[in-house]
């Protein structure tokens, strides 16, 4: 069944946007659930096409398999011709197929042929609008095709087969390529009265060279409902962008399934375009499981034990998961189908299908690649050891007399055994059903798959709000009731949530997740560095010099030692008064952004709605900001006090610091007035460097933001949980001042409920009703399993109350809600 015979589905993109729009009418649903994973299962499960795009390696037999999954010869196939050209296959009536041809442009052409020349090493900067300069290329394709024994002999004939057919394909059709634009034609501009002339002609490979795009309209039961197949140019392409464009085309939303086909069957190992493949695809949400592995070219494996073992190795490691797996071979159960259809008069396709392979140069016939594939499939594949053939493969015969002969003495018969040993009905099979009765019902179970978790976060929701404002009072009397009774569990769910809040932010704070803290603490930092820098550049040794010996009367002379000492004093003291500044500016910026956002939150608003004031609250955290600033200063004192002590490995054997300080010790040595130790100032301030700058390192780096952190805790968790008992202590307050507009708060807070109900009720009707929508669509695909859950309704009957009166009393209004409520 397609969505088009179903009537009940007609309105489905609605209903899901209806379950989608109430969603996201509820601020606190919404951010709970995602809803681009519905909005990609909706697009496919309406979407009027379902593309199934075949994607693999060049040459992996893409459009081979496409070919015998209809059964007709449409898409140009041949060993060693990397193809660049889009193929999209449409659904067209009998009487109505045709082919759209879009052509390469002047300069695509001759991008194409610049890269391939330069990889085959051909140095010609060619003008492809000459004749003789193409001819030039040609031959030396020609010669490389030659030299590698045969266009499919290796990847550099296969390139310079490429490049023969590009230009070939440019001279045959230049008067149809325009130079910068892609020109498109019907079939009827080529005088073409079928879609098998147009089909020929497009198969041909100079002409598929140089078409960039075929669209193809043909009448077959697979591609109904919508359904596209896409053949893309192969992940290994030698034209980058031709490449480029399969991968863009895998990741795109309309992308539906992908046929993958793959080539372990002949190369033994996935390659890393393989790989990078089926890694994009699993990205792709629109494809989803979507994905059919077809690891074709299978008869090589029935020559080459080490080649089956390989790919059995492959299927069970890396696709043990994947239920779709198909081992083909597209060339044998293609050709085989077709030959079924012709007979020994034409020497059984040789003469009709083959004729164009079979034509060889000096009356010598060439055989194609299929009659040596059967040839093959009869001498040494082993699957005709245990059947009724008894068929030989004489050496003394051509393959073309060998072919002939064994199908005149055993015909249709083996045609039949070898397309079933191809695999070829078993993934035709597969698709068609999957396409014709599996495809439907997979769309639109994975849509109610994504649609069950926000059904139920709605019904959960719009059942718990409508029996809460069911269950609420209708008296005004009631409703004061009500609110005084609630009073003392309001008071302390505002001491909790007041608790909980300061909690969080301070745990943000020791977690380092707080912006605007971390900038500030950055700038003390930043600060404390660069005035370490500053001091040791302006530190004067003379005016050390002068302050230890002015301590001594007695004494004309000053140790180096004490020059050292007044350093570290001077040093030490000049840091405090910087950490203590910026230490106190964290301080103060983190209790006023602190306080600010507190008076944001809800449990302060509610606090002022009960009491009329904030309980003294902002009393409470200038106390506390005074607090913290005296407590951060003597902990900057004291950490910069330590500052005055050497670091401990600071004499220590073998440090460079130790070695520093005998080196300057020994130069301040040298007399004893102040020149010495004045002339030694460099070396004193590179000593006084390498002891402190590990001292503030460590201070900026953990030791004083553990400080900090400890500190703050340890002053503002307190008061949150004192503040939280001093809330419970207003009962008395509360209520009085909560008595004073209370009457006038429950007039409004029943009109407000009443009208709450109404819209509560109508958003459940709706949701009902497009719930009834869609689980209507998935009954008629006999998907009962996957229902989406309706919300009861406690009253007589579904439809919402009408739209209340404004200028109706409020008595008058509850007349019309049943007593039920």
């Amino acid at each position: 069944m397609t969505i088009q015979d179903s009537p009940t589905c007609s309105h489905l993109n609605d209903q899901v946007s209806t379950v989608l729009t109430l969603l996201h009418q509820q601020p606190e649903l919404r951010s709970q659930q995602d809803t681009t994973a519905v909005e990609t299962a909706l697009h496919k499960a309406i979407a009027p096409q379902f593309e199934i795009v075949f994607a693999g390696a060049f040459s992996a037999g893409k459009s081979m398999l496409i070919n015998a999954l209809l059964e007709r010869e449409l898409l140009y196939s041949a060993e060693g011709h990397a193809t660049g050209t889009e193929c999209y296959i449409e659904y067209a009536e009998p009487d109505a197929e045709r082919v759209v041809l879009t052509f390469l442009s002047e300069a695509e052409i001759r991008d194409q042929v610049k890269m391939l020349c330069d990889r085959l090493g051909i140095s010609a900067n060619i003008n492809i609008n000459n004749a003789d300069a193409r001819e030039i290329v040609i031959t030396n394709c020609q010669r490389i095709i030659a030299d590698e024994k045969g266009e499919s002999k290796s990847d550099r004939a296969k390139q310079a087969k490429g490049l023969l057919l590009l230009l070939e394909g440019y001279a045959q059709n230049c008067d149809r390529i325009q130079a910068l634009q892609n020109a498109t034609y019907s079939m009827e501009q080529f005088n073409f009265t079928n879609l098998a002339e147009a089909a020929g002609y497009a198969r041909r490979g100079s002409n598929s060279a140089v078409l960039k795009r075929l669209q193809y309209y043909c009448h077959h039961p697979l591609l109904e409902d919508g359904n596209v197949l896409v053949d893309l140019p192969g992940i290994d392409a030698p034209v980058k962008k031709d490449a480029e464009l399969t991968y863009r085309k895998i990741e795109h939303p309309d992308t539906s399934a992908v046929v993958t086909v793959l080539k372990p069957a002949s190369a033994g190992d996935m390659s890393s375009e393989e790989t990078e493949l089926l890694e994009k695809m699993r990205q792709n949400p629109s494809i989803r499981d979507r994905i059919f592995y077809a690891f074709n070219r299978i008869d090589e494996t029935w020559y080459n034990p080490q080649l089956r073992q390989r790919l059995d190795s492959l299927i069970q490691t890396q696709f043990r998961d994947s239920q779709r797996i198909y081992k083909t071979s597209g060339m044998l159960g293609f050709y085989g189908s077709q030959v079924k259809q012709t007979s020994g008069r034409d020497r059984f396709g040789l003469d009709s299908i083959f004729a164009e392979s079979v034509k060889g140069i000096g009356g010598e016939e060439e055989t194609p690649q299929f009659i040596n594939g059967f040839n093959q499939y009869c001498a040494s594949s082993g699957k005709l050891a245990r059947s009724e053939f008894r068929v030989s493969v004489n050496s003394f015969e051509t393959p073309n007399e060998n072919y002939v002969r064994i199908l005149s003495d055993w015909g249709q018969p083996l045609l039949d055994k070898l397309i079933e040993d191809s695999g070829i009905e078993d993934f035709r099979n597969a698709i068609t059903r999957y396409l014709t009765e599996e495809k439907r019902p997979q769309l639109f179970e994975a849509l109610a798959d994504e649609l069950q978790p926000i059904c139920i976060l709605l019904q959960n929701h719009y059942s718990l709000q409508r029996d809460n404002l069911e269950s609420q009072p209708r008296e005004i009397d009631a409703m004061k009731a009500q609110e005084l009774d609630v009073l003392n569990q309001e008071l302390q769910r505002i001491g909790s949530e007041f608790e909980d809040y300061l909690t969080t932010e301070i745990n943000s704070i020791i977690a380092q997740e707080d912006p605007e803290f971390e900038r500030d603490f950055t700038r003390l930092k930043t600060r404390m560095v660069a005035r370490l820098d500053e001091l040791l550049h302006v530190f004067s040794v003379r005016d050390a010099y002068k302050t230890a010996t002015g301590t001594h009367p007695r004494n004309a002379t000053a140790p180096f030692l004490a020059v050292l000492v007044e350093a570290l004093y001077y040093l030490a003291n000049e840091l405090e008064d910087v950490l203590i500044e910026h230490a106190q500016t964290v301080v103060e910026n983190f209790c006023e952004r602190l306080f600010e956002s507190v008076k944001k939150t809800d449990c302060y608003r509610n606090l002022y709605r009960l009491l009329g004031q904030d309980s003294g609250l902002e009393g409470r955290f200038k106390a506390l900001t005074k607090t913290l600033l005296e407590l951060v200063e003597n902990e900057a004192r004291r950490e910069c006090d330590r500052y005055v002590r050497e670091s401990p490995r600071f004499y220590d054997e073998g440090t460079f610091s130790i070695y520093q300080f005998r080196q300057t010790l020994q130069q301040t040595s040298q007399t004893y007035g102040a020149e010495s130790i004045v002339d030694a100032e460099p070396a004193i301030r590179q000593l006084l460097k390498l002891d402190f700058e590990p001292k503030v390192a460590a201070t900026i780096r953990s030791n004083f933001r553990q400080a900090i952190n400890q500190t703050i805790k340890t002053q503002v968790l307190p008061l949150t949980a004192q503040f939280k008992l001093d809330i419970l202590q207003q009962y008395d307050q509360a209520r009085a001042y909560l008595e004073q507009t209370l009457e006038q708060e429950a007039e409004l807070k029943i009109a407000k409920n009443k009208e709450q109900l109404s819209i509560t009720l109508a958003k459940i009707n709706t949701y009902n009703e497009a719930i009834k929508g869609i689980n209507a669509c998935l009954q008629s695909f006999n998907l009962f399993s996957k229902q989406l859950p309706l919300i009861s309704l406690t009253f007589d009957a579904i439809e919402p109350p009408a739209k209340p009166d404004e200028t109706a009393p409020i008595d008058a209004e509850f007349e019309s809600i049943p007593d039920s409520v």
